[in-house]
């Protein structure tokens, strides 16, 4: 197999192989896994290099519905930048007790027209998000499913997604010629734009390390706002809260739960791998949201998700998805149990492989479900 870097790889293998991994807990000097989890959580807040200024929340209620047993909010909060984040948030109808709650985290798939929507039912679905939902999740809306268990559900945007949307009369006006032929809204339209902004990952991964700031330094700060939203609802006992998600959803996930205590359970799915498997090959399949410049020195990426331990952790993989090597995601599966093992906390971390492609689908959900249900 041919290579990226074609006759250069070997730079990059050579690199990779000298990273020290310092701040991974199988590093022999770290005896205190609360002195480890503080400094290595300062230190990825510091290459995320994302502390906005303090803005109020301002939430707002803007829709709600009951539905077939649930009652479905549509609410938003401010961000600091950019327009206001936008979610549903889903609850079991007629509970008055305070219920376990889940952050549920939209996948990227290069779908960047719709976000939160991806999980959630709607009552007039376009076509082409039922089209969606069939490959990536067995055909269901697993915000739905997980509320209908007697689970608080919030499915927010993220930056770049849904309302978070990058606005495309903002942006020089060659990007978007396509866009501009097509009815806003429609099928045509909203491919269109997912092509546009899938081909301008590049531009604003530049601009934002140019800044000083990272991708995943907003994804990761909004998804710890969402928190702080779903803590000022009284259906919600904090004591109990989760996250979890796909793909994009799944490095969400990870870094949510790396950097957020309040976070009790979390579920990834298809997204854990070495980042030594990814280099050679599948690493073109990344979204620039991976990219912490300087991280893979520190930590891989199982040491990052480690850094929620010993809080329970179940990765799922899909032995047959082309965005990972099954190497991959069984070395990072084995260095994952390590940790958890040396933490003290074996019965908290679950590693489980699924026959298929990349997805969600209802067996993995189910056992996600059940994971939540046994911790939260």
């Amino acid at each position: 197999m041919k290579e990226l870097l074609g006759n250069y790889q070997a730079l990059a293998s050579w690199s990779e192989s000298r990273s020290p991994r310092s701040l991974s807990l199988l590093d022999g000097k770290w005896n205190d896994v609360d002195a480890w989890k503080t400094q290595a959580r300062g230190r990825i807040l510091e290459l995320l290099g994302y502390d906005p200024p303090a803005t109020p929340l301002a939430a707002k209620a803007h829709v709600v519905r009951e539905h077939d047993g649930l009652v479905t909010e549509l609410v938003s909060w401010a961000q600091p930048f950019g327009p206001r984040t936008e979610a549903f948030l889903l609850r079991p109808a007629g509970r008055s007790e305070s219920l376990p709650a889940v952050v549920a985290l939209h996948d990227h798939s290069a779908f960047y027209y719709f976000g939160k929507e991806k999980l959630v039912e709607s009552r007039d679905e376009p076509p082409l998000m039922a089209e969606f939902k069939a490959k990536t999740y067995g055909g269901l809306s697993w915000a739905n499913e997980l509320a209908r268990r007697g689970y608080v559900v919030l499915a927010p945007d993220n930056f770049l997604w849904g309302s978070r949307r990058l606005a495309e009369d903002t942006v020089p006006e060659r990007y978007v010629q396509k866009l501009e032929q097509e009815r806003p809204g429609g099928r045509e339209y909203v491919e269109a734009y997912n092509d546009f902004v899938g081909g301008y990952e590049s531009f604003i991964a530049k601009t934002l390390f140019l800044a000083g700031t990272t991708w995943t330094g907003i994804m990761a700060w909004e998804d710890r706002r969402a928190v702080d939203y779903l803590l000022t609802r009284p259906e919600v006992d904090p004591r109990r809260l989760g996250c979890g998600g796909l793909s994009g959803g799944g490095l969400r996930t990870i870094y949510l739960a790396a950097l957020d205590p309040r976070i009790r359970c979390a579920v990834c799915a298809g997204f854990m791998s070495t980042f030594a498997e990814m280099l050679p090959d599948v690493v073109r399949w990344h979204t620039w949201m991976l990219h912490v410049p300087h991280l893979p020195a520190l930590m891989d990426l199982p040491d990052v998700a480690s850094l929620h331990g010993p809080s329970p952790l179940m990765v799922q993989c899909d032995r047959d998805d082309a965005l990972w090597t099954l190497a991959g995601q069984e070395k990072a599966n084995d260095k994952l149990s390590r940790i958890y093992a040396r933490m003290g906390a074996p019965e908290c971390y679950r590693g489980m492989f699924y026959p298929g492609p990349h997805k969600f689908d209802a067996p993995m959900q189910a056992d996600a479900f059940a994971w939540f249900d046994r911790w939260l």
